[in-house]
């Protein structure tokens, strides 16, 4: 994973926008097509996923969208100092529904604290899913969590429905500031 590759072009940018978990690419693409002076970089682990999102790269046309083929924990680590993210996306993440599993889930007290060096200050983090029981837990973790803040006032900065979305019969959202940020 070469990400100093792409410094150059998120230097020049007004924002510096991560979707975590991008998928096939659909959300950050319109949104990179709908503020084209932005960095928007989308990683996800699945090969196949990663593959359609980079068709989407390829063909538009602000050249201001990226897919990175990456897992989440790997691609934190390796964040050049230089690289920070102004507002970073997780759009239906898998809510490892299983008890057994929910060790699994990615907004975590852990995740949070990995995050938090990677975002730029007054930072804001969007999450949307369909899982209730997901949704208490991440909106409690945040909450007790010293590097952000929920802000239930903030508004959600773009909609374009994702596939998960539009097969989902309800969502919550919600948005939490970073308010340490310093690496």
């Amino acid at each position: 994973m070469d990400l100093a590759r792409l410094l150059p072009a998120a230097a020049q940018s007004t924002r510096r926008i991560l979707e975590i978990g991008s998928g096939h690419g659909h959300f950050l693409e319109a949104y990179a097509s709908a503020h084209p002076t932005d960095f928007c970089l989308g990683i996800d682990y699945c090969a196949e996923r990663s593959r359609r999102a980079a068709r989407k790269q390829q063909r538009h046309e602000h050249g201001n969208l990226h897919f990175l083929r990456a897992e989440v924990w790997e691609f934190l680590d390796s964040l050049p100092l230089g690289l920070r993210f102004d507002r970073v996306f997780i759009l239906f993440p898998d809510p490892w529904p299983k008890r057994r599993h929910r060790k699994y889930r990615l907004v975590s007290e852990r995740f949070l604290d990995r995050l938090a060096p990677c975002v730029a200050p007054d930072a804001a983090l969007y999450l949307r899913t369909d899982a209730a029981a997901y949704f208490a837990e991440a909106e409690e973790v945040i909450a007790a969590h010293v590097g952000w803040r929920l802000a239930p006032e903030a508004p959600w900065p773009f909609e374009q429905p994702t596939v998960f979305q539009s097969k989902a019969r309800s969502f919550q959202s919600l948005v939490a500031l970073s308010v340490n940020s310093a690496r």
